[in-house]
């Protein structure tokens, strides 16, 4: 671990038990995080990116102890918070916030917008009611909405006014991570960039750490400082932001780039490699490479020996045989 890392996550598994038959027997396990390492710096906004289903919510809901891991260490600063009980972990539930993907589903219609900002600080037991007042009308106009506003209840809002209200809710208790996943997919575009730039506004007024996650390498390339490529359960590439675009390692990277559309070469013939088939089974993973039997590029020995995420170069790792 090192001094600057707010969160070191250390071969992290999230399994869910699938049983079978009248007595209920064990017959399985969906592995959707299998393994996963990986750190998240002070003030950094690390990406994760991945198509649906390869259990990117998963982990950032694992990281924040919302689900509970089947096994790993998750540290922050230093702490292994995967060990600690109930009581403990609802003190510092305060320093790790989420914004969900689905801002209608994420508010109680039966509360004002002010009483779910004001929950979490009741909650915690922060401030005076004067004090907590103060605080969700601040936090109402730094989100874009006016103070006035929170009298009123969910549904008289937009989908993009709703994203705001849960990002107040998630940095009311002044948190040193939030978890945004996928906060802006259910979103129109044209609002898209607004939550965006304000998300990276109070990232940079803070200091605050992002795990970002989403499947839109567009939006991924705007807000991460890192990203982390994702697949079926496992980290197959980490870099920097630039380093990824540019000089991508592993085949899935690489595929997952050539199936952005490129308008100016639209009508051209392509040789890029485009994903094919669809992501297997969490619950039967291939053997050897997750990746091989969708890989253009695989050869023997990615059917039966598992890669190892590596440091290829300074700062660029990838979990593939042939790099």
């Amino acid at each position: 671990m090192q001094d600057n890392n707010l969160i070191d996550v250390i071969d992290l598994k999230k399994y869910y038990p699938l049983t079978a038959g009248l007595l209920s027997r064990h017959a399985g396990d969906v592995k959707a995080v299998d393994g996963v390492t990986f750190s998240i710096g002070k003030g950094e906004i690390m990406g994760l990116v991945g198509e649906s289903g390869c259990g990117k919510s998963t982990l950032g809901r694992t990281i924040l102890r919302l689900e509970e891991p089947t096994s790993g260490k998750i540290l922050y600063n230093g702490e292994d918070i995967a060990a600690l009980n109930r009581k403990e972990m609802r003190s510092l539930r305060k320093e790790l916030q989420i914004v969900f993907q689905d801002p209608e589903a994420s508010l109680d219609p039966r509360m004002s917008v002010g009483d779910s900002i004001a929950e979490p600080l009741i909650v915690h037991h922060l401030g005076s009611d004067r004090e907590q007042s103060q605080r969700i009308a601040a936090l109402m106009e730094q989100v874009g909405l006016q103070p006035d506003q929170a009298e009123l209840y969910p549904h008289e809002f937009s989908g993009g006014q709703k994203q705001r209200i849960g990002i107040a809710r998630a940095l009311a208790v002044n948190p040193s991570l939030i978890v945004a996943d996928e906060p802006v997919s259910a979103l129109d575009v044209s609002i898209q960039a607004q939550i965006l730039n304000l998300l990276l506004d109070i990232q940079q007024k803070y200091g605050l750490s992002y795990l970002f996650i989403a499947h839109d390498l567009a939006v991924i390339k705007y807000m991460a400082h890192r990203i982390a490529v994702m697949y079926l359960g496992k980290i197959v590439e980490l870099a920097d932001n630039a380093e990824l675009f540019s000089n991508p390692l592993h085949p899935y990277t690489i595929s997952l780039l050539a199936a952005v559309p490129d308008v100016r070469k639209r009508g051209q013939e392509t040789t890029r490699e485009l994903l094919s088939g669809d992501v297997p089974s969490p619950v039967n993973p291939p053997s050897g490479c997750r990746f091989h039997t969708r890989c253009p590029r695989a050869v023997d020995i990615c059917s039966h020996e598992k890669p190892v995420l590596r440091e290829v170069k300074p700062g660029h790792q990838a979990a593939c045989h042939l790099v």
